[in-house]
């Protein structure tokens, strides 16, 4: 497998959710990339537009939690924020205000409006330097070198030096930066209105925004740039676009990268930090007690690490919302098994995984999602699949229950059983595999204290000082020192970047310390 196929599935994640179609990303990389070449740049160059194309906006969704506190639908104010000059103060301001409390009534939005002007502002400025550190790391889990995380850093940088962290400006920005930062809004525009919208945004933000230098080629071979970009099939071009040979992953390294992608999409909620991971290694172990052949337990268990990555498309207002789902919202989530075998679908090397993937919320007697498969149509690795997640789910809270004991959790995996929902042998398999977990104590990174851990899981499932105090029983100001220990061992300042340390860690596994 080629690590470009792999970055490319991650980017039609990041797709949806910036609430822009998918191809989006692979788009706007054919448009840096071409621009690349008119530029004349190196195949070195090229190489770095490549990847930094593909994995520009990869970290947008790390703090998707606050996001969805400020601003409701956190996909949608990502997408409409193509649609804004951020540089200037009067069209920021409107575009921010706009969105915040997003879909609230009126007292909460006046609400969040008096908070937003202390913590909220400190909250979008650490938005945008945890998106690069999430993905810096992901970028380095990737083994890409420091020229492409040295332009992922600068993705939010401006011509006029207004953009953030505001650190150089105007040719000091890496071209590669530049290139994707030029090529991201006019793809969006272009798809709307054609080419002449494309040119007249690039025109409109040139000095500011964008290199000027850069518009003036765009503008001038424009229709080239963008031809066939809504008919060609993106996929097969940025596939083989390429700048560089093709770097094939070996099975340790593909371990390794889905184990890196799987952190990234359980991050985009504290309340799924970990999961994907505890699925895989509960699904494999399940598996292998079946008898199934090597091969196939290496199919389930990265079937396992990738199965959510649909969730993507969903917004955190419905992840994370504490009262019961509407109707509308009920239907996303419902999608997004569909979503994950989409992806993973348009890589030849992906796509059996998907096809795994994309039963773990099926269920026997056809009451599943989402195509209410009835047992004959489930494969026996989809059955161990989704007798697994549904076990490991039990036993993580949730925003509208607590988390179930394994005990409890093992009930309701019988209970299931009895009504012809699981497979009996696939619920016996993870159920004897959940039983047999490691309970050995373990040494703690970073020098934290067992309690230490207790308060960080909260802490990184959103839980404030106050709820963290009820839910441990201690006083508010106690919760309040524990978590300024850990985020001085830590040598973090945010729940993002907790949860990053947590997730990278294997802290939020449910095994006590």
């Amino acid at each position: 497998m080629r690590l470009a196929e792999l970055v490319a599935t991650l980017s039609l994640g990041t797709d949806l959710g910036m609430a822009q179609p998918m191809e989006h990303v692979l788009r706007q990389s054919l448009i840096a990339l071409r621009l690349a070449e008119r530029l004349g740049l190196d195949e070195t160059k090229r190489v770095v537009v490549y990847y930094v194309g593909l994995l520009a906006w990869v970290g947008c969704h790390v703090d998707a939690y606050e996001q969805a506190k400020w601003f409701g639908d956190d996909t949608v104010f990502k997408g409409d924020w193509r649609q804004v000059d951020t540089g200037r103060p009067l069209a920021a301001g409107s575009f921010v205000l706009g969105h915040l409390g997003s879909s609230r009534p009126l007292v909460q939005r006046a609400r969040l409006g008096v908070a937003f002007l202390g913590e909220g502002r400190r909250a979008v400025r650490d938005m945008v330097e945890n998106h690069w550190i999430a993905t810096n790391e992901l970028a380095a889990r990737l083994e890409l070198g420091a020229d492409v995380r040295d332009s992922l850093y600068q993705t939010f940088e401006r011509w006029d030096g207004k953009g953030a962290p505001g650190e150089v400006r105007g040719p000091q920005i890496h071209v590669a930066a530049r290139l994707v930062n030029l090529a991201d809004v006019v793809e969006v525009f272009h798809r709307v209105g054609g080419v002449d919208a494309a040119t007249a945004v690039a025109r409109e933000r040139s000095g500011t925004q964008f290199d000027p230098g850069l518009v003036e080629v765009f503008c001038a071979e424009a229709p080239a740039l963008l031809s066939a970009l809504e008919t060609a099939t993106s996929w097969d071009a940025v596939i083989a676009a390429e700048p560089a040979l093709a770097v094939v992953l070996t099975d340790a390294q593909l371990d390794a990268s889905l184990e890196a992608i799987a952190d990234f999409v359980d991050v985009k909620s504290p309340w799924t930090i970990g999961h994907s991971r505890g699925v895989a290694a509960l699904a494999a172990d399940a598996a292998r007690s079946l008898g199934l052949s090597e091969d196939a337990i290496v199919r389930v268990r990265r079937a396992g690490l990738v199965h959510d990555l649909g969730r993507l498309g969903v917004s955190n207002g419905t992840w994370d919302k504490r009262g019961p789902l509407t109707a509308g919202e009920i239907e996303r989530v419902r999608l997004h098994p569909y979503l994950t075998e989409r992806m993973l679908a348009a890589s030849a090397a992906l796509a059996p995984l998907g096809a795994i993937a994309v039963q773990h919320h099926e269920r026997l007697d056809g009451s599943g999602y989402p195509r209410g498969l009835t047992g004959g149509a489930m494969t026996l690795p989809g059955k161990v699949l989704a007798a697994a997640d549904a076990y490991r789910a039990m036993t993580e809270p949730r925003p509208h229950r607590p988390a179930l004991s394994t005990d409890q959790a093992a009930r309701e995996i019988r209970a299931g059983v009895a009504r012809a929902r699981f497979d009996p042998g696939a619920a016996d398999a993870v159920l004897g595999a959940a039983g047999h977990a490691s309970r050995r104590r373990r040494t703690l990174p970073a020098g934290l204290t067992a309690r230490e851990v207790e308060v960080l899981r909260l802490l990184v499932r959103g839980l404030s000082y106050k709820e963290i105090a009820a839910e441990l029983v201690i006083s508010r100001r106690t919760a309040g020192a524990h978590v300024e220990h850990i985020y001085t061992k830590l040598g973090v300042s945010n729940r993002a970047r907790a949860s990053l340390f947590a997730m990278k860690h294997g802290l939020m596994d449910g095994e006590a310390p």
